[in-house]
């Protein structure tokens, strides 16, 4: 039996970032599978600092194991990460060959390489790069399951009328 390598990568906000680690929890549990956890070194830095020296007891389960990493947001230290629209930018212009580079990273120094990457819906990105390198990918919603379908059918209640576009 092979192992699994999964690469979870949340966006890094906050509702984001723990439904994905509670999903890696789950995943562990599961007889020799693994799961490396990517965030920004902004919300990775925040994580470690709040963990102290519990960090190493926290991600361990069932001799499987959570690895913490993380890459750039491409934002510097006192850059204000609230403003959604340059930080947006700043994540597709930086993260996506930071992530590359990290996959080929761990895939030269580890024997168990990376089997599938479970990214956050609002991090698409993430799943252009595991289709570029061949990797297996699967779209991560942490919000309710009514709002993702909001969200993807909207063009059909505007068509229908359902939404009215005109009203004020």
């Amino acid at each position: 039996m092979s192992e699994a390598h999964i690469l979870a990568i949340p966006y890094p906000a906050q509702g984001h970032v723990i439904p994905l680690m509670e999903l890696s929890h789950e995943l562990v549990k599961h007889e020799r599978t693994k799961v490396t956890f990517v965030n920004t070194d902004f919300v990775h830095n925040k994580i470690m600092k709040s963990l102290g020296e519990k960090s190493e007891l926290l991600f361990v389960g069932n001799n499987n194991e959570i690895k913490l990493v993380s890459i750039p947001d491409g934002l510097e230290d006192g850059d204000n990460r609230n403003d959604l629209a340059k930080f947006t930018l700043s994540m597709i212009e930086v993260m996506p060959k930071k992530l590359e580079m990290l996959i080929e990273d761990i895939n030269k120094s580890e024997s168990n390489k990376i089997t599938c990457l479970v990214a956050d819906g609002n991090v698409g990105w993430a799943l252009e790069v595991a289709k570029k390198m061949g990797i297996k990918a699967v779209a991560f919603w942490p919000a309710a399951a009514s709002l993702l379908a909001l969200i993807l059918n909207i063009q059909k209640l505007l068509h229908g009328g359902i939404i009215d576009t005109d009203a004020e």
